[in-house]
């Protein structure tokens, strides 16, 4: 399979059309009531817009990005982006960086160096890896209009034959939140020859699989985490994994319902105190919606959810996975399953509870995330 490199630009015409529409905003009125009670805050998106049409600078942002080493190839006739940087030590080993929804690559820009040259940062070279961060097919640069879709499952697959048969590389790491700890789980569940291991900062749990007959008293404190999730914060979730094709429009045509669209999740999940910016810079945040608008992904990058509402789980219900599992516990995650229940699925062999952070791990906390894939990888190189 023929590897290429890859650099990004996005057209010039593309930020001047951005531009112009965030001008143009036609901005919604809200409900009284405390901001953000019912969705993102007017006065907060009013002041974001007008920064990401003054203030905000995607070439700084790109030209950052294109530090790192960029290469497209195809797999099974889908164009797949992936950073691939090299590690400076003795015996760097290979490990797979999977994102989710909505993020991107640029979730890793900050963690990437702490992992490919541990010294630079104070540590041990013997723990460098050699990075590969794909874009999730259907996301940013793995994305061209009438792609086809894949599934979670799929991308698992897809992310192996990467690894393996693109890269040559016999044995790897994986490392994923969100989507991407599904697809790791799946990487770890039906290749676990293949792996070294598996590390999380989500844990794929099945709620199909969870025994809820005599739960200890952890498990009712996540039972009723769980049921407050499906109760208030599911909303997005139906409509992705329903109708999304017909939300893709007015996401895909207003630059400013994108960002509102992805800003509350940055809000909702990241360990912020109601303010995304105390976890994720504005700059960051910024760079990863402007990614979805440039590419047009959006529509594509719903395609996980829908596929999970209305296929299998990616992997074998029932089944352990066999691959051995660490678990970075950050304490602003979505859902926090106990130990307990994560034994049922995982071989886990490392659980850290952390104490600071959310969803958005690479991004809100890279140093004490970086630490803990080295903490975990090391026996197992």
């Amino acid at each position: 399979m023929k590897v290429e490199p890859f650099r990004i630009a996005v057209p010039d015409e593309t930020l001047v059309d951005l531009k112009a529409r965030l001008q143009r905003t036609r901005w919604p009125d809200e409900a009284p009531g405390a901001p953000w009670s019912y969705g993102t805050s007017l006065a907060y998106m009013k002041d974001l817009v007008a920064y990401w049409r003054d203030g905000f600078d995607w070439r700084a942002q790109e030209a950052d990005l294109n530090k790192l080493a960029h290469f497209r190839t195809e797999i099974d006739g889908v164009g797949v982006h992936f950073i691939h940087e090299q590690g400076k030590g003795p015996n760097p080993m290979p490990l797979l960086l999977s994102h989710g929804w909505p993020g991107s690559i640029v979730e890793f820009r900050r963690i990437i160096p702490m992992l490919t040259d541990p010294a630079r940062f104070g540590g041990d070279p013997a723990d460098a890896f050699t990075i590969v961060a794909p874009s999730l097919p259907g996301y940013g640069f793995s994305f061209r209009e009438g792609q086809k879709r894949v599934g979670l499952a799929g991308i698992g697959d897809m992310f192996r034959t990467l690894m393996k048969d693109v890269l040559g590389y016999e044995k790897f790491g994986a490392q994923g939140g969100d989507w991407g700890a599904f697809v790791t789980s799946r990487i770890g569940a039906a290749y676990p020859d293949d792996v070294f291991g598996i590390h999380l900062n989500l844990l794929a749990v099945p709620r199909e699989n969870i025994d809820m007959s005599a739960p200890t008293d952890e498990e009712k404190v996540f039972f009723r985490e769980l049921a407050h999730f499906l109760q208030e914060e599911t909303g997005y979730q139906w409509i992705q994994g329903t109708k999304p094709q017909t939300l893709s429009y007015g996401l895909t045509d207003s630059p400013v319902g994108l960002a509102a669209w992805i800003v509350e999740k940055f809000r909702a999940w990241s360990d912020c105190d109601g303010d995304p910016e105390r976890a994720i810079p504005r700059d960051a945040m910024l760079a990863n919606i402007t990614i979805y608008w440039a590419t047009g992904a959006i529509n594509s990058s719903f395609w996980p959810y829908y596929d999970r509402r209305h296929g299998p789980w990616p992997f074998k219900l029932g089944e352990k996975i066999r691959a051995p599992m660490g678990y970075a516990a950050f304490p602003h995650e979505i859902l926090r399953p106990p130990r307990s229940i994560a034994e049922r699925l995982y071989d886990v062999r490392r659980w850290s509870v952390m104490p600071k952070g959310g969803h958005f791990a690479a991004l809100e906390q890279p140093e004490a995330l970086a630490h803990e894939i080295r903490e975990f990888f090391r026996p197992l190189r």
